[in-house]
């Protein structure tokens, strides 16, 4: 009798081993869990198929961003079950921009966002995959996604994950960007790239209902509020600019506060991280939406300049169209080269106008000379700046 018994638990422990490797196969496996990659994990959950998010960091935690997000994405993020209409969340409906030496103007928000840090919708983003059904993994540092005829293998901390479909939601850099040689993250530094970006949370006295854009020699700071009445601090300069200043500190107060406005605001303010958050060596050059068979979205994809505020709603809408392409691949109804194709035609179609433009702005913010120049310039010119801000914003979609 006592082999039949070993023979049972002995195909009970097959069997098991058998689900604890199928449970590392997947239809789709998306590696970071910033906004693009959540927003498109819940949308494939939804739609029946099996999806795992892997996330280097745990949640919650702060992410170098303006925080600012335009309201053509409030009714997508509703459709995902974020409530939204509940959080009393601050609307955003005016735009301060000042020059190094001062000059200023305001101008309504043609359609206008709201404030919410990525320390909560990050989080609760995540919380919301979860119910879904998405196996969210954090403290998973994604080293490698390797392709093949069968699919993707995905190195995470040792472990190997397989799905049919990747995507990259990895945020402005990656290692995986250098691991796969793409051209922004290996090119010498220039015009587009090596920025520096620095973030803090702050208390201050300032109109919940505007973000403000404050310019700086070779830099811009953009504040607004958020949630629990605490307003977002983030600047981005150059490399260079850092370094010569001889650290952040330094960087505050010998050149940011040159800026009547900056001068008020950092030394009126209450800080409350006990450090700033910062990310090095941004780059607004173009990017592949496809890489390696790897769909990107989010900043790996595009980045455009923070000056244009409108960053995570393109990580959002991106999210969206590639939901759509990726269920119609694993459904059988489009090859995967078809699948590439249609989202790549779909994102430059949706967002290479917004970066073009953004370009083009980031371009007229470096030398103090000639910002006070350009809003000197268009002061006068209200239709103008209207006209600058719609070429960077969409439609709700």
């Amino acid at each position: 009798m006592g082999i039949p018994v070993a023979g049972h638990f002995g195909q009970l422990l097959v069997n098991f081993i058998q689900d604890l490797n199928s449970s590392d196969k997947y239809d789709v496996a998306i590696a970071g869990g910033g906004l693009g990659g959540l927003a498109l994990s819940i949308q494939l959950a939804r739609s029946g198929h099996s999806v795992v998010l892997l996330e280097k960091e745990t949640y919650p935690f702060h992410r170098v961003c303006g925080e600012y997000i335009s309201l053509e994405c409030w009714n997508f993020l509703e459709n995902l079950g974020y409530p939204l209409s509940d959080m009393d969340l601050p609307l955003i409906t005016n735009l301060l921009v000042s020059a190094p030496d001062g000059r200023s103007f305001q101008r309504k928000l043609p359609l206008g966002g709201f404030g919410i840090s990525r320390y909560k919708i990050d989080a609760d983003l995540a919380a919301i995959a979860r119910l879904a059904g998405v196996n969210v993994i954090e403290n998973c540092k994604v080293n490698d996604i390797r392709y093949d005829q069968s699919g993707f293998t995905f190195d995470c901390n040792g472990k190997e994950i397989r799905s049919q479909v990747a995507a990259g939601s990895f945020g402005k850099r990656s290692n995986l960007d250098l691991k796969w040689k793409r051209p922004f993250a290996t090119r010498k530094p220039g015009k587009l790239s090596n920025y520096i970006g620095v973030k803090y949370h702050i208390r201050t006295d300032l109109p919940a209902d505007s973000i403000a854009l404050h310019n700086f020699d070779q830099g811009y700071c953009g504040i607004s509020r958020v949630e629990d009445g605490k307003y977002c601090l983030c600047y981005l300069t150059t490399a260079r600019q850092l370094k010569n200043a001889g650290g952040i500190s330094a960087l505050e107060q010998s050149v940011l506060s040159k800026n009547p406005f900056l001068k008020k605001i950092f030394s009126e303010s209450v800080f409350e991280m006990e450090e700033a958050v910062t990310i090095a060596q941004v780059s607004f050059a173009r990017k592949s939406q496809v890489e390696n068979h790897v769909l990107m979205v989010g900043d790996a994809a595009g980045m455009i300049a923070p000056l244009c505020g409108n960053g995570m709603s393109m990580a959002l809408h991106a999210s969206k169209i590639a939901a759509g392409y990726i269920s119609l691949f694993l459904a059988g109804e489009i090859s995967r080269e078809a699948m590439e194709e249609f989202y790549v035609s779909e994102w430059k179609r949706s967002f290479s106008g917004r970066l073009r433009t953004g370009r083009l702005i980031q371009g007229l913010f470096g030398a103090s000379w000639l910002t006070n120049l350009f809003v000197g310039t268009l002061r006068p010119f209200p239709k103008i700046i209207t006209y600058l801000i719609r070429q960077t914003h969409g439609e709700p979609f």
